[in-house]
This record gives C-alpha cells, structure tokens and sequence, in this order.
C-alpha cells in the first residue's frame, strides 16, 4: 500500500507546496466564501463540507484523485506520494477535499496524513 501525504492550502496566501498531483479547486467548483452564512466557517464545520460534498463533479475528482495516487505510487520509485489540493482561501473547498480524499485512501488501506496549510488563516477579503 502507499504512503500518501494530503496537503490542503490556499492559492491566495502563497504558492502551492511541492507535489505529485496538484489540484486546483478554485475554478470549476462553486466557493462557499460567496455565501455569507459559509463565510466565516472551515471545513471543521459541518455546512461548510456538505455544501463542498454536495456540488456536482467532487466525488467523481476524488475517484479520480485517489485511482491517480495508486498509479504514482505503483511506479518503480517507491516512497510517499504527496497530493496538494488547494481552493481560494484554504478554509473551505482544499480541506474539505483534502478530508474525502483521504478518507478515500485510508479506506483502501494505504496509509495518510493531512495537513491544512491555511485553514487557520483569516478569510481573504476580496
């Protein structure tokens, strides 16, 4: 099984960190930043990941995330395969990813860590 790290983050506070697979959240997938009840909630929040969860296209990018960490980690190289995710901010659509991603994974039995580089940060007023 892999070893894979999940790195979520948010493209407004600084570049992506080093990985594998990068994947931007930013423009296919509706922010829940725009809605002001969402706005000031993370990812720790529960209507904040059902509403990530619950927009078209996500479970099928976390398919295809996950069936891609297998193929990288069946490579001749062995060693941990790093999988950064980020959305506008980091609070909301790269963490809520980052958790379903590695949930996916975990189920799988490979084995995870997550790490959120920017869920803690303030919102970005914009």
């Amino acid at each position: 099984m892999a070893v894979v790290e999940i790195v979520s983050f948010g493209y407004l506070h600084d570049a992506p960190p080093a990985a594998h697979l990068t994947i931007d959240l930013r423009h296919h997938f509706r922010d829940p930043h725009v809605s002001p009840e969402l706005r000031y909630m993370t990812a720790e929040d529960e209507p904040v990941r059902a509403a990530v969860l619950g927009t078209a296209g996500i479970t099928a990018l976390v398919e295809a995330t996950a069936t891609a960490v297998v193929a990288f980690a069946s490579g001749p190289s062995a060693g941990t395969v790093t999988v950064a995710d980020g959305c506008a901010g980091g609070r909301h659509r790269a963490p809520t990813f980052a958790h379903a991603l590695a949930e996916r994974l975990s189920a799988a039995g490979h084995d995870v860590t997550v790490s959120h580089r920017d869920l803690h940060k303030p919102v970005v007023q914009r």
